[in-house]
C-alpha cells in the first residue's frame, strides 16, 4: 500500500510540473504557458474546488473548452480525490441532462461552455467556473499559497467515469478507480512499451483539440508532456486541426485522428497540397484503417502513421507502428500486436479458445481497466465477465502475433434468418478499384427480414456502377450479402467521437 500511496495518480504529473519549471507545456494561441504556470494554476483551482466542497468522492462533471486551465483543473480535482465525469461536446440535450442528473455534485464550466442550453440541462446542479461569469464561483480566483499539492485519492474510490460515444442511446460510463488509473501507462514512462516509445519520440509539438474528456486525447496529452513535448492549441479552433494547413502553420509533429478524419486529410492534400513534412507521429484510432488507405497514408505522409486499437472500458490494447506496417503485408492488415500488459483471448460462440488464425470474439483484460459501468449493472454484467472485458469485436491473432479485426459482434444483418457481418461486406466493397471507403447497414425488409444497404465513397475521378458493385459482392460473398441499394456519398457522417455514424446513414437512406 505504501508503494501505491507514493505512486497515486496524479502525483507523477504534479512532480513533473515541479521539475519542468520554465519549460513550455502549452502554446495556446499567442500565449505560452510553462510547467510552473500550470502548477500555480493547479494549486489555485485546487484551493477553489476545496472551498466549494470538492474532496474525496465528490462527483465533479467537467464540461469545458480545450485550454491549459482545463488541464490544470482536472489534475487539481484528481489531486483532491474527486470523481471526474468528463462530458464531451456533441451530446443531445437529453443525453446531457441524463449525465448531469446521475449523482453529480457539481458542474465545472468555463465562459465558453456556459450557455443557456447547458444551464437548462444542469437544472439545480451547483455550477463552478474556470473564469469570471456572473453569479458563478470562479475556482481560478483563489490565491496560490505555494504549498505543495499531493495526490490524495484513495485506491478504491472512483477517479473518473469514461463515457462511450452514446451512438446507440445514452453514453455508458466506464468506472476507473484510483488504483486502476494509477496502474495506467501514460503518466508513467517506465511502463511505456517499445511501440509507445516509438510514438512518443515524435511528439515534440502535439496539436490538441476536441476535448480533454476524451480518454485518448488526455492519454496522449500526458505522453507529450512526459516525453518533453509541447501541446499546441490553435487560436482559431474553426481551422479544424485535421486539415493539413494547421500542421503546416504550427509545424505540428504529432496528432491523433479518427479514420474518417485521416481520409479527409489525405483528400485535402490531393486538392490543396501543403508542407506537412514536420509530421513525425500520427496516431489513428477509433475504427480499423483499411490496408489500402493505410498504405496510401504511408506513401503520402511518410513512415509516421501509427494505428491504435483500444476500448473505452480497457484503454489501449494494441498498436501498429509504421515500421511494422511497411515491413510486412500481414502486419499492414492488422491493428498491431497486443501491448505487453494486455491479455487477450479469442473465444468461439461456446466460450472455447480459438487457435491462431481462427475468428472469434475478442476478450481482454488490463491492469487499468474499468471495473463496471456507472449506474448500469445490467449492461456491465454482459461486458465485464469474470475479470475479462467482452469487446464485442470479432477477430483473430495470426502466427506472428498480430491482431486482426473482422467486424463487430453486434454489427450484423439478419437476412432470411441467417446472420451476416457488416464488416465482411464493407471490406469486400472497399477492395473494389473504384471505391475509397464503404459502409454497410441493415434495414427492415418485407421479403428477407433485413436487407443490406451500402454507402460508398468513390475514389477521386471514379464513378462506380451500382450493378457492378452488386456483382462484385455476389461473386465473393453470395446473394444474401448483395446490397439492396448502393448510395454514393462524398464523405461519411461522423458522431461526436469521430467514428462513422451509421445511424445517420440509415436515416438518410
Amino acid at each position: 500500500m505504501a508503494r501505491m500511496a507514493d505512486n497515486m495518480f496524479p502525483q507523477t504529473v504534479l512532480d513533473l510540473m515541479s521539475r519542468d519549471g520554465d519549460r513550455i507545456w502549452f502554446e495556446h494561441g499567442n500565449r505560452t504557458v510553462t510547467a510552473a504556470d500550470i502548477l500555480r494554476m493547479t494549486r489555485r483551482v485546487a484551493a477553489g474546488l476545496r472551498a466549494a466542497g470538492v474532496g474525496h468522492g465528490t462527483g465533479l462533471a467537467v464540461f469545458t473548452s480545450v485550454t491549459p486551465e482545463t488541464f490544470a483543473a482536472m489534475i487539481a480535482a484528481w489531486a483532491l480525490g474527486a470523481r471526474i465525469a468528463g462530458i464531451r461536446p456533441g451530446l443531445t440535450s437529453g443525453q446531457l441532462a441524463h449525465l448531469l442528473g446521475d449523482r453529480v455534485d457539481f458542474l465545472l464550466l468555463d465562459p465558453a461552455t456556459h450557455t443557456p442550453e447547458v444551464r437548462e440541462a444542469a437544472g439545480n446542479l451547483p455550477l463552478l467556473c474556470l473564469g469570471a461569469v456572473s453569479g458563478l464561483r470562479d475556482v481560478l480566483a483563489s490565491e496560490d499559497d505555494g504549498a505543495a499539492l499531493r495526490a490524495a485519492g484513495r485506491p478504491d474510490d472512483i477517479a473518473r467515469i469514461i463515457y462511450t460515444s452514446g451512438s446507440t442511446g445514452n453514453p455508458k460510463g466506464g468506472v476507473q478507480t484510483y488504483a486502476a488509473i494509477s496502474e495506467d501507462w501514460p503518466a508513467y514512462p517506465e511502463r511505456w512499451s517499445p511501440s509507445i516509445r516509438e510514438l512518443a519520440a515524435g511528439m515534440r509539438r502535439h496539436v490538441l483539440f476536441g476535448s480533454l474528456n476524451s480518454q485518448v486525447a488526455f492519454d496522449y496529452t500526458l505522453v507529450t508532456l512526459f516525453s518533453g513535448g509541447t501541446l499546441v492549441i490553435p487560436e482559431d479552433m474553426n481551422l479544424r486541426p485535421f486539415f493539413p494547413a494547421v500542421i503546416a502553420r504550427y509545424r505540428i509533429t504529432s496528432s491523433i485522428l479518427s479514420v474518417p478524419r485521416l481520409y479527409q486529410m489525405l483528400d485535402s492534400l490531393r486538392t490543396d497540397p501543403v508542407d506537412v513534412s514536420s509530421l513525425r507521429a500520427l496516431m489513428v484510432s477509433g475504427s480499423p484503417l483499411s490496408p489500402q488507405r493505410y498504405a496510401d497514408a504511408l506513401q503520402r505522409l511518410g513512415p509516421v502513421v501509427f494505428q491504435g486499437y483500444g476500448q473505452t472500458e480497457a484503454g489501449l490494447l494494441s498498436m501498429l507502428t509504421p515500421r511494422e506496417a511497411l515491413a510486412s503485408k500481414e502486419a499492414l492488415t492488422s491493428v498491431g500486436r497486443i501491448e505487453p500488459t494486455t491479455k487477450l483471448e479469442v473465444r468461439g460462440p461456446d466460450g472455447s479458445l480459438m487457435p491462431p488464425g481462427e475468428v472469434g470474439e475478442l476478450f481482454v483484460r488490463t491492469p487499468y481497466q474499468a471495473s463496471g459501468y456507472w449506474s448500469d449493472p445490467q449492461e456491465a454484467a454482459e461486458v465485464f465477465v469474470d475479470g475479462w472485458i467482452r469487446t464485442r469485436d470479432l477477430g483473430y491473432v495470426d502466427s506472428e502475433g498480430y491482431v486482426h479485426l473482422v467486424g463487430r459482434a453486434r454489427d450484423v444483418i439478419i437476412v432470411n434468418a441467417n446472420v451476416y457481418y457488416a464488416g465482411a461486406i464493407e471490406r469486400v466493397l472497399a477492395e473494389h478499384p473504384g471505391i475509397d471507403q464503404a459502409y454497410v447497414v441493415g434495414a427492415a425488409d418485407e421479403q428477407t427480414g433485413e436487407a443490406v444497404h451500402a454507402f460508398v465513397v468513390p475514389k477521386q475521378g471514379a464513378k462506380p456502377d451500382a450493378d457492378e458493385l452488386r456483382e462484385w459482392v455476389l461473386s465473393r460473398l453470395g446473394q444474401a450479402c448483395v446490397p439492396r441499394t448502393v448510395t454514393l456519398i462524398a464523405e461519411v457522417p461522423v458522431g461526436p467521437s469521430g467514428k462513422p455514424n451509421k445511424r445517420a446513414l440509415l436515416a438518410s437512406r
